[in-house]
């Protein structure tokens, strides 16, 4: 039986190029692509906070730095806001800070892969579970956000706890997916993962949706893990094995969850995000309308 501790760190990986999103992508990191007026990276940062996490580690590469300096003050922004009076924008920019020592941001020198990614983020993490949140995925539900949920469940059934959705059935080979077994709380019990099933093999339509809870026994199973799909490291792979030593749950979340690392999740991100917000939908809500009407 894994000992049960406080989740409090997560591993955000944010080394990787944004290749679908050149040329912006040359200069801006993906993360600090924006939906609506805040860089995606603050969205999952910000669920991580709403879950209870303590410490947010961030693995970078080359061209990243930016990311740091957003989470750190900036003395000359914040000097000409007080001078201005411009307090709202001042108490904004304090409020998205991370307390002092509670950031640590390590570095992936080589891209090899989301495995290779978390296992970088080992040191930092040490011998407690620990959170992973993809940051191309942003999620809103209605109650709870999806991490809060995930812990909630994981106080519950202590092991590994992996955030899962239902697509259609015909779509199942696209993703990883899990096996399910007998409900435990809010959630069930994984038998097994299959990643990017053959189509018509898939022993569920549940997929996991870039939000994990881990024990840190993963990085010593990483540590070893061969090179899978892609030539990369694969994070499934050495969940797999995990799987064999302790128990997983699902977390199936019900909300929206938008892939801003493409293109067509990134517009949609925007567009519900903006029309979620009652100061931009009235401005907006007609002249959609009238696009859709004119291109119909």
């Amino acid at each position: 039986m894994v000992e049960k501790k406080k989740i409090r760190k997560a591993v955000f990986p944010v080394a990787g190029l944004g290749t679908r999103f050149l040329p912006a992508t040359k200069a801006v990191p993906k993360e600090m692509l924006t939906v609506v007026d805040k860089p995606v990276i603050q969205y999952v940062v910000d669920e991580a906070a709403e879950a209870g996490i303590e410490h947010f580690v961030f693995v970078t590469g080359r061209g990243k730095g930016v990311i740091e300096d957003y989470f750190d003050i900036q003395f000359e922004l914040e000097q000409m806001l007080r001078e201005r009076n411009k307090n709202a924008e001042l108490t904004l920019l304090t409020n998205i800070l991370p307390k002092a020592g509670t950031a640590s941001f390590t570095r992936q020198q080589v891209p090899l892969g989301l495995g290779h990614a978390v296992w970088c983020a080992r040191d930092i993490v040490g011998d407690e579970p620990f959170a992973v949140l993809l940051p191309d995925m942003i999620m809103t539900g209605d109650n709870k956000s999806c991490l809060k949920g995930m812990v909630e469940l994981y106080d519950q059934s202590g092991g590994n706890v992996l955030a899962v959705e239902e697509c259609a059935p015909e779509l199942a080979h696209r993703y990883g997916i899990v096996a399910p077994g007998e409900e435990i709380g809010n959630g069930f019990r994984i038998i097994d993962m299959v990643e990017k099933p053959a189509k018509g093999t898939q022993p569920s339509n549940y997929f996991i949706n870039g939000r994990y809870i881990l024990q840190p026994e993963i990085f010593t199973l990483l540590e070893t893990q061969e090179r899978g799909a892609g030539n990369e490291i694969q994070l499934t792979d050495s969940m797999l094995k995990l799987l064999k030593q302790q128990d997983f749950t699902a977390y199936p979340f019900r909300g929206e969850t938008y892939d801003t690392g493409a293109k067509d999740g990134f517009i949609l991100a925007n567009l519900a995000f903006a029309l979620q917000r009652e100061d931009i939908r009235p401005l907006i809500e007609g002249p959609l309308k009238d696009i859709i009407a004119k291109m119909g």
